[in-house]
């Protein structure tokens, strides 16, 4: 972490919500009228994490973990139960105009756009609600037609747009004011592999071009792996790891996977490791970590081997195992 000051900086931040619970039929209504249970429920409990400015941090967790809600505290739409929180100095929850034109929340498959006009009018409307010079504009504006691969679509009305064409729209909207720091909720969920590819790699040019600090979650890992050298991963509201995405899968993978060709593919691997996968023209073994050099050099010697690779298990995998663990001393 360099020495320049955080561009999102949250200590000891809490959210929790009192849910009231009674059971079922009608006695049970009305004796709640005159005494409510009411159960406490801690979506975020005391997250301490600093992210650097144009830092690119995926922000990983179940459903259900604490992540758009952590998302929605720095962005201002929820007040914190306590800690501390600070975005590029601001606190979120004051909603300065300041604050509001340097941070955008996008989140997969909200809609902001108007749906009966085409985006080049939206785009319009945002630029005079967030005062852009109208040169700026028309510079932005442009700049991200062309990345994004969309001037058959502007002057479309939204609604005639598809799920991948509208979130493409709605992206560019999002990020005409240039924003400093981009909260990006599940922005490819729904979308083909195309259109993710699509748009990740519109969010990585963006954070290249103008610096922008970024925390992005996502269920598709694919998105992670492209944009995010570092992970936090957070389950029941709270921190179970931060770090190097590499130091992750080296600390929480116990497995390898070996992928070999032979010339004859019938034949039986099981004594060398679990055979996880037969394709059509090669077997996928998982070994234990520190197996792997010992299983490789076997293999060698004993077989007629085309071809093999070894390889960290699929980062799904490596984050279920996280899951499972209890939260790292």
């Amino acid at each position: 972490m360099s020495s320049t000051a955080p561009a999102i900086q949250v200590i000891n931040l809490r959210k929790i919500y009192s849910v009231p619970e009674r059971e079922a039929g009608l006695k049970a209504a009305v004796r709640s009228l005159v005494r409510r249970k009411i159960r406490e429920v801690k979506a975020v409990d005391t997250i301490t994490v600093d992210v650097a400015p144009g830092e690119v941090v995926g922000f990983l967790g179940p459903n259900g973990a604490g992540k758009t809600t952590t998302l929605k505290m720095l962005a201002g739409l929820l007040y914190p139960t306590g800690g501390e929180v600070r975005v590029l100095g601001h606190v979120p929850s004051r909603r300065e105009k300041t604050f509001l034109r340097q941070i955008t929340l996008v989140m997969g498959q909200r809609n902001q756009l108007v749906w009966d006009i085409p985006a080049l009018d939206s785009f319009e409307l945002n630029r005079a609600v967030y005062g852009i010079p109208e040169a700026d504009f028309r510079r932005t504006r442009d700049e991200f037609i062309e990345l994004l691969e969309m001037k058959e679509l502007v002057n479309k009305p939204v609604r005639n747009l598809s799920l991948g064409e509208r979130m493409k729209v709605e992206i560019a909207a999002a990020l005409l004011h240039r924003p400093q720091v981009l909260f990006l909720d599940e922005p490819t969920i729904g979308l083909d592999v195309t259109m993710q590819k699509r748009i990740r790699t519109f969010v990585g040019e963006y954070n290249r071009r103008y610096g922008a600090t970024v925390l992005l979650t996502s269920h598709y890992m694919a998105d992670v792996v492209a944009l995010c050298k570092r992970v936090i991963v957070i389950h029941h509201g709270r921190i179970l790891f931060d770090g190097d995405l590499s130091a992750l899968v080296e600390t929480f993978s116990a497995h390898k996977t070996i992928a070999i060709t032979l010339d004859d593919n019938s034949v039986d691997l099981s004594a060398y490791g679990e055979v996880a996968a037969r394709e059509a023209d090669r077997i996928i073994l998982r070994v234990p970590k520190a197996d792997t050099s010992r299983v490789t050099a076997r293999l060698l010697a004993d077989l007629s081997v085309t071809d093999l690779t070894v390889e960290d298990p699929p980062i799904e995998d490596v984050i279920e195992r996280v899951f499972a663990q209890e939260k790292p001393a």
